[in-house]
């Protein structure tokens, strides 16, 4: 997980996590602008609300697809009764929701996915949504222009080390052919079917192996790997349109990862013309 970052609305400072899928976004901060003694009971009576448990059982339906309907049906028939209570713990243990985070130690509280943190600021006050939503994308304007200097730092970086790229070195580069066994496991996640054609690994497998190294698995990719997974973004939203089944798009998503690495690796001129 990334280093946390703040940004100060209205006075309060709100604190703001990336999470593997995106950000999100305290809660608590949040209800500690309207009342800072109570923010869990705020939370908890936004969470009795029956729209809430609706956008968030909506939620993920459409992003998580280990949600458990069953009860989140439970949740929404009980919602609005004077008898209801739900905490978020509750909801993100018994319907195994990954929209809501429930943390505890230095950044403890209950955070959300921006979509879900932004419909509580406007339950809040529209107007502190508002100004929410501004410097959280002025936030995102600043990340923008630092990755925007990142990938001119890679390619100059590329130059510099280029004569000393040996095929050894570039080899490593180039994926393995997906087995049988990779291809017939479903992955959860269409990023992980991506990470699998390109690194051989999911996302989790290369955190469990690299405890000590903050970010991701592609924050540690190679330019070239870089190029090559933006082609596949789009490939994949392709054969996904046209019906492929998962393990099908992984061999032919590897396949042409390793033909593209190949062809970018070997192909000295295209590198050269970044000198």
């Amino acid at each position: 997980m990334a280093k946390n970052k703040k940004i100060e609305v209205k006075g309060t400072e709100i604190t703001i996590f990336k999470a593997e899928m995106d950000d999100y976004i305290s809660l608590t901060d949040i209800a500690r602008y309207k009342d800072a003694t109570n923010t869990d009971d705020i939370i908890k009576n936004w969470l009795r609300n029956r729209n809430t448990i609706e956008l968030l059982g909506f939620w993920e339906q459409m992003y998580n697809p280990d949600f458990k309907p069953v009860e989140f049906d439970g949740f929404r028939k009980q919602a609005g009764l004077n008898s209801f209570v739900l905490t978020p713990k509750r909801w993100i243990e018994t319907t195994n929701a990954i929209g809501m985070v429930s943390k505890s130690g230095r950044y403890g509280g209950t955070y959300a996915h921006k979509d879900i943190a932004f419909e509580f600021a406007s339950w809040v006050s529209i107007e502190f949504k508002l100004y929410i939503i501004k410097e959280f994308q002025r936030l995102k304007e600043s990340e923008s222009d630092r990755l925007k200097l990142g990938w001119n730092f890679q390619r100059t970086l590329a130059k510099v080390n280029y004569h000393i790229h040996t095929d050894a070195i570039k080899e490593k580069l180039i994926p393995d052919a997906i087995s049988k066994q990779q291809a017939s496991f479903i992955y959860a996640s269409e990023a992980d079917v991506l990470n699998m054609a390109l690194f051989g690994k999911t996302a989790k497998q290369w955190r469990n192996e690299n405890p000590d190294l903050n970010g991701n698995i592609r924050d540690y990719a190679a330019i070239e790997q870089l190029v090559v997974l933006s082609n596949m973004e789009s490939t994949n939203a392709l054969l996904l349109h046209q019906g492929m089944e998962q393990s099908e798009r992984l061999i032919q998503l590897n396949e042409m990862a390793i033909t593209q690495m190949r062809s970018l690796l070997s192909h000295t001129t295209a590198i050269k013309k970044l000198k």
